[in-house]
């Protein structure tokens, strides 16, 4: 059976643009809370520790939300959707702003975080579909470039605005953008209806795809190993490798640069050898963080191995992730949403293990520790994934029947896209 027509490699079309750029509004909403805690915790007369329930109530409404959205609005038009996420992401922040209540702020993150995880779910699957199979990785790396892109300019932006307008300005900006991000996100997106025969049902079906799941579990991995560092990477610099606290930020837009760079060259790659470039970037992630113990005493050092972390690391996340999509086939709605739950699942378990690694006789070292160990993890699911998809194709081409782990009418584009 033959493949549905594929969009040659080339320009990707404009959509995925108009959805990196909403990315890049969420993915700055995600973070920017970290930068103006000690602004926000006062004005709701809670302690800065206690006002890290704002961080909290975020990831968990990605991880159970994303999920739970993507099958609740499952019957809808994408573009509406899309819209409806914008619009419910920008009351969160009109709500915060507007109240002195602490519980009702956190409130307000949860159900932003669960628009967020619906925005990213959707986003992902009409920018995999508008660019078609030959370019699927890239418009995810494009998509998550929108994410990494927060952390560089994003996050230090709405920082420095949260520290002058306060933060109730900042949530105000916020809630202003996501109404004009929904403005064209209603004008360009193209007018779909649902598919009659995408169900619940189909979706939930699509989770018996073993190397679903052994694409999840790379995401969960590799991003634990990274964020395991990145959460505590202040002391490491101060207190080992001598940089002044004050040029810390400008550390981290190494890391964000290696990170856009990391994004880039596995949507540039990911799609015709998605197995060559991520075993390699799992193998070489792990070697740079174990090198973070020894070498990370000089600033130059701990400078570059940042770099360089960021930079193996994330050439992994849209390959898994394009990947994930496409094991789902008709059904992706379900795996996209999975695997933005996935990402925030490795953050949480990365940065909790760190902090314990951190506060042991490891001391500032250990977070790099527990990082290597996560990466050295991501090469089985990978390797695993890498096995079972060339043990499927030797079936296809040998015995002339259809990969039974990919539904008929959707083998050959998987058996072409996936090649190890």
């Amino acid at each position: 059976m033959s493949a549905p027509a594929a969009r040659a490699p080339g320009k990707l079309p404009f959509v995925v643009w108009v959805l990196a750029a909403g990315t890049f509004l969420m993915g700055t909403t995600e973070f920017v809370i970290a930068g103006i805690l000690p602004d926000i915790a006062p004005d709701l007369g809670a302690s800065v520790s206690h006002a890290g329930l704002l961080i909290t109530a975020f990831a968990v409404g990605m991880i159970v939300g994303g999920p739970t959205m993507a099958l609740a609005t499952l019957r809808l038009p994408q573009r509406l959707t899309l819209v409806l996420a914008l619009v419910v992401f920008g009351a969160g922040h009109v709500i915060a702003a507007l109240t002195s209540s602490f519980t009702i702020v956190v409130a307000a993150r949860f159900v932003t975080a669960l628009a967020t995880g619906a925005f990213w779910a959707v986003g992902f699957v009409i920018a995999t579909t508008a660019a078609g199979p030959a370019n699927a990785t890239r418009a995810v790396s494009v998509m998550m470039g929108g994410l990494t892109l927060a952390n560089v300019v994003g996050v230090p932006a709405g920082s420095l605005a949260g520290h002058v307008t306060g933060w109730r300005g900042l949530f105000w900006a916020l809630a202003a953008l996501a109404a004009l991000a929904a403005a064209v996100i209603g004008r360009f997106i193209p007018r779909t209806k649902q598919r009659p025969q995408v169900s619940v049902r189909d979706e939930i079906r699509a989770l018996r795809q073993g190397r679903l799941w052994l694409a999840l579990a790379a995401a969960v991995l590799i991003m634990g190993g990274v964020l395991a560092v990145y959460t505590y990477i202040t002391p490491l610099l101060t207190d080992r490798a001598g940089i002044p606290a004050g040029a810390v930020p400008l550390v981290l837009i190494a890391f964000g640069a290696g990170a856009l760079g990391g994004t880039a060259i596995g949507g540039r790659f990911g799609d015709r050898r998605p197995m060559t470039t991520t075993i390699p970037a799992a193998a070489a992630t792990a070697l740079v963080l174990l090198a973070l113990i020894p070498l990370s005493t000089t600033p130059a050092a701990a400078i570059a191995l940042i770099f360089l972390m960021a930079l193996t690391g994330f050439t992994i996340n849209p390959v898994v992730t394009a990947l994930a999509v496409r094991f789902a086939g008709d059904a992706p709605t379900l795996a996209s949403a999975l695997t933005t739950s996935a990402y925030n699942t490795g953050i949480a378990a990365g940065s909790a293990l760190a902090g314990q690694a951190l506060a042991s006789s490891l001391g500032v070292t250990g977070p790099a520790l527990v990082g290597a160990v996560f990466a050295g993890l991501t090469l089985l699911p990978l390797i695993a994934l890498a096995v079972t998809t060339k043990r499927a194709r030797t079936r296809t081409v040998a015995h002339g029947v259809p990969d039974m782990s990919v539904p008929a009418a959707r083998e050959t584009a998987a058996a072409t896209s996936v090649r190890s």
